[in-house]
């Protein structure tokens, strides 16, 4: 048992190491491209871009259930957009609450048969379309539950344009976000077939008919912790990722796809979450198995706001939906893959990576937990030994987190005070001492619940985006 003891230890440690060293490697490429980015930021005229008849057209699905108290904001949100041509297509996924009387009362819409929609990729039943020519760009679709991906490709069904955009219903987008992707995509529009936006947390943000008037850090502990999170995630690792052609997932929150490729894929994956990280995963291996060139790009500031879980039930259930679609992915389609050198980066690095150090992870934590535990008793290292190896672990990971907060600070400067920083700092540090621990067994507890086929959604409830205004005109 010693030497079994022994042996895992040493592995343990070089797969600290390895996972910091990969870490280290992307932010790297991040901080490489992150120059580029500001130059494009600076020199581009987006004014002119969201006026111009050279812009390509874009459809926006947005896959709506029970979103009653944020579905209005994020309507009137996208329809402001500053972008020459596009529509709206909310699709109302069978919703409990009112979601689809709230959007009808709004927008003063009518009801019209649904033999208006294509019937491209199978969905479940779709009841009737909701029109009004007041606002010729936007639609209604509402349709028999069959979940978030079913949504997306019944709307894809509706939409009359080549490029489609993705986004959530508890989300909005900067008014300036659609042309800065579109930019993007211009740039190389035969090769770019998909493009992520950047995600930040809306929690403590003042907001004001559908816009963010005012950026505030959250008030509340975990979504704060998921701030810095979301900047380490989106800066420090999808521009280096993206980099290298890289990136396996692009948020479900807000990308850009070529909805010829999308179609020619089979659509979203239905029937399990992690529908975002599925599409690109498809949209990889069908180009490099037809070699065709490519590029699956991230455009940073391209901004959605989002509303972050603020208790540990909601917060837990969302992660472990994320365990659920990441371990499903890998099985579906990351060992079709896996080192095989005709996938390039995505075969040889990105899946790799993937199994190893993201699904497998909660594996190597919990076991190496337990390792600590039976040195302990054994008596075959000291606690000083071990206190050493967990604060350069912490120190490593801070020293990542930093990084990603001088991206920020470099190429975006959305958080204006000083002292938001210095906060910002603070939890990246504190995120190590127990919400990282709960993240890796909510992961484990998603696998579990994957084994055992459980499907739901889980538990996500909506507040305001007006809450707090609410709550001081009540006071």
């Amino acid at each position: 048992m010693r030497e079994i003891l022994l042996f895992y230890g040493i592995f343990a440690m070089y797969y600290v190491v390895t996972i910091n060293t990969i870490y280290f490697g992307i932010i790297l490429f991040s901080f490489r491209r992150i120059l580029g980015i500001m130059k494009e930021t600076f020199y581009s005229k987006y004014e002119a871009l969201s006026g111009s008849k050279h812009v390509p057209p874009i459809s926006i699905l947005v896959p709506a259930f029970n979103e009653e108290l944020t579905i209005k904001e994020n309507v009137r949100s996208l329809l402001a957009l500053h972008y020459p041509e596009f529509e709206v297509i909310v699709v109302n996924d069978g919703s409990g609450d009112k979601t689809l009387d709230t959007l009808i009362e709004e927008f003063q819409l009518k009801y019209h048969p649904p033999n208006m929609i294509k019937d491209t990729i199978a969905t479940a039943e779709v009841k009737g379309v909701y029109y009004n020519p007041d606002y010729p760009t936007l639609y209604l679709v509402d349709k028999e539950n069959g979940g978030k991906a079913d949504s997306l490709n019944a709307g894809i069904n509706l939409s009359n344009y080549s490029l489609i955009s993705s986004i959530d219903a508890d989300s909005l987008l900067e008014e300036d976000a659609l042309i800065r992707i579109a930019r993007k995509y211009m740039e190389n529009p035969e090769e770019n077939v998909a493009i992520g936006g950047n995600v930040r947390i809306a929690n403590g943000c003042r907001i004001q008919n559908g816009m963010v008037k005012q950026v505030n850090l959250p008030k509340k502990l975990l979504p704060m912790f998921q701030t810095v999170e979301y900047l380490k995630a989106f800066l420090g690792g999808r521009i280096g990722w993206s980099d290298v052609n890289g990136l396996i997932i692009v948020s479900g929150a807000f990308g850009v796809f070529k909805k010829e490729y999308v179609v020619k894929v089979g659509g979203y994956r239905g029937g399990y979450p992690g529908e975002d990280m599925n599409i690109i995963i498809k949209l990889h291996r069908y180009m490099l198995d037809h070699k065709l060139p490519y590029k699956i790009d991230f455009c940073p500031d391209a901004v959605c706001w989002t509303q972050a879980p603020d208790t540990f039930k909601i917060l837990g259930s969302q992660r472990k939906r994320w365990g659920r679609g990441n371990l499903k992915n890998m099985i579906e389609e990351g060992r079709f893959m896996f080192m095989r050198p005709k996938y390039k980066i995505m075969g040889m690095l990105t899946i790799p990576y993937n199994i190893i150090f993201e699904t497998l992870s909660p594996y190597f934590r919990i076991t190496g937990f337990l390792a600590i535990l039976g040195y302990s008793f054994m008596d075959m290292t000291g606690w000083k030994l071990m206190g050493i190896f967990m604060l350069i672990n912490v120190l490593y990971g801070t020293l990542l987190g930093l990084g990603s907060l001088l991206l920020e600070e470099m190429a975006f400067q959305r958080y204006p005070r000083v002292r938001d920083y210095f906060k910002m700092i603070l939890y990246t540090v504190l995120m190590f001492f127990g919400y990282r621990q709960l993240g890796i067994l909510w992961r484990f507890l998603g696998h579990i619940d994957f084994m055992r086929k459980n499907n739901s959604w889980g538990t996500m409830v909506r507040t305001s985006w007006n809450e707090d205004e609410d709550k001081e005109k009540a006071a």
